[in-house]
C-alpha cells in the first residue's frame, strides 16, 4: 500500500469517529450550562478530552485545512475549559461571594475601615465647630439658593417630591452615591491622599450643613430626614473610603512583590467589599427617593427604618446573615451530599483536580501523535 493510499484509509477511519466528537461537545455543553449532575458524565468528560486530544493530533497531520480539523479544534477547547473552570451557577456564585468573599474582605479591611470612619467624624466635627464660629463659611459648603431656604425656615428637602416623582429621585439618588463611592475608590489609586481628600470632604460638609441648620431651628427635621437612608449610606461611603486607602497603600508601600502585583492583590481582596457597598447603595436609594422625604411616615417609622436597614448592613458584611438558621440549614444539607464528581467510577478526586493533572500530559501526547503522524 502507498503512503498516500495508507493516509487516504486513515482519514476515512478518523472521519467515522466523528459522532463522538458530537457527543463529546454536547456532554461538554451540558457541564458548562449546569445542565448535569451525573457522575458518568463527569468520568465521560474526562474520556473525551483524552480522545479529542488523539484525533486532533491524527487530524493536524492527515487533514490540515479541512473542516473536520477546524471543528475539532472548537470541541477540545471546549472541552479543555469545561474540565479546568468547571460550571457555572448563579447561585453557588451569589452564595459564595456573599457568605465567604465579602466577609473575608472587610475583616481584611477592618484597620482601614477604622481609620476611614475616624477621619470622617473629626472632619464631620470640625466642619460644624467651623460654621458654628463663623456662620460666613456656609458659603464654602451650601449653594446659594440652599442657604436662602434655610434662612426662611424651610429645608430644601420639603416639597421634593412636587418636583420629581420618587422613582425618579431614587435612580437620581442611586447615581450620584454610586458616583461618590467610586471616587472614594478610585482616588485612592493617587497614593491614598485622593481618599483621604473626597471623605474628609463629605465629613466636613455634612458637619457644616447640620451647623447651619441648627443655628435656624431646623435640626431635627435635617435629621428626620437624613436618618432613613443615611446610616447605611454614609457607612457604605466610609467602606469605599477603606478600600482605597488599602490599594493607595499598596502602591505606596508595595513590599517585595512589587507595586503592579501588590496593586493587584489590594484590589481583588478590596472588590467583594466594593459590591456588596453597591448593593446596598441601591436600598438606600430606595429608601431616600419613597420614604425619607413622605412627610405623612411618622419619624419613628423612619428611624426605625434606618436602624433595621444598618443592622441589616451589618449582618451582610460580617457574614452572620448566612448564620441564620434557614441559611444554616440549607447550607448544612448543602455539605451533606457529595459531590457529584465523587461518585465517579475513577480512582481521581474530581474533574478539575484530574484535568488540572493532565493537562500537561495531553498536550505532550498531542505533540508526539502530531510528529508521529507526520513521519
Amino acid at each position: 500500500m502507498s503512503a498516500q493510499a495508507r493516509q487516504s484509509a486513515l482519514a476515512h477511519a478518523l472521519l467515522k469517529r466523528a459522532g463522538a466528537w458530537q457527543e463529546a461537545e454536547a456532554r461538554a455543553r451540558r457541564f458548562s450550562r449546569g445542565r448535569s449532575d451525573d457522575p458518568l458524565d463527569a468520568a465521560r468528560v474526562a474520556d473525551d478530552y483524552r480522545l479529542l486530544a488523539h484525533d486532533l493530533a491524527r487530524a493536524r497531520a492527515l487533514l490540515p485545512r479541512s473542516r473536520a480539523r477546524a471543528y475539532l479544534e472548537s470541541v477540545y477547547a471546549r472541552v479543555h475549559a469545561t474540565l479546568n473552570h468547571g460550571d457555572w451557577r448563579l447561585w453557588a456564585t451569589l452564595q459564595r461571594l456573599f457568605r465567604d468573599e465579602i466577609p473575608a474582605s472587610v475583616r481584611w479591611l477592618r484597620p482601614y475601615l477604622v481609620w476611614a470612619t475616624l477621619l470622617f467624624v473629626l472632619a464631620g466635627c470640625a466642619g460644624y465647630a467651623l460654621v458654628a464660629r463663623f456662620p460666613g463659611l456656609i458659603a464654602l459648603f451650601a449653594s446659594p439658593d440652599l442657604i436662602a431656604s434655610v434662612e426662611s425656615g424651610k429645608l430644601w428637602t420639603e416639597g421634593l417630591l412636587n418636583i420629581v416623582p420618587s422613582s425618579v429621585l431614587s435612580v437620581q439618588i442611586l447615581a450620584n452615591n454610586i458616583v461618590v463611592s467610586l471616587l472614594a475608590y478610585c482616588t485612592g489609586f493617587l497614593f491614598g491622599l485622593g481618599t483621604l481628600y473626597i471623605v474628609g470632604l463629605n465629613g466636613l460638609m455634612l458637619g457644616a450643613v447640620f451647623a447651619f441648620v441648627a443655628r435656624n431651628g431646623l435640626a431635627g427635621a435635617l435629621a428626620a430626614f437624613i436618618v432613613a437612608h443615611g446610616c447605611v449610606e454614609l457607612s457604605v461611603m466610609c467602606l469605599s473610603g477603606a478600600a482605597g486607602a488599602a490599594v493607595g497603600e499598596a502602591l505606596a508601600r508595595p513590599g517585595s512583590h512589587g507595586r503592579v502585583a501588590a496593586f493587584r492583590a489590594a484590589a481583588l481582596r478590596s472588590g467583594p467589599a466594593l459590591i456588596a457597598g453597591t448593593v446596598l447603595l441601591v436600598g438606600a436609594g430606595l429608601i431616600e427617593g419613597f420614604i425619607s422625604p413622605q412627610p405623612r411616615i411618622a419619624v419613628a417609622v423612619k428611624v426605625a427604618v434606618g436602624v433595621g436597614y444598618w443592622l441589616l448592613m451589618l449582618a451582610l458584611l460580617t457574614g452572620s446573615l448566612w448564620r441564620l438558621p434557614l441559611y444554616t440549614r440549607r447550607a448544612r444539607a448543602a455539605r451533606s451530599r457529595p459531590p457529584p464528581w465523587r461518585a465517579a467510577p475513577s480512582g481521581r478526586s474530581g474533574r478539575h483536580r484530574r484535568a488540572g493533572a493532565t493537562t500537561g500530559a495531553h498536550h505532550a501526547a498531542l505533540a508526539r501523535e502530531a510528529r508521529a503522524a507526520s513521519v
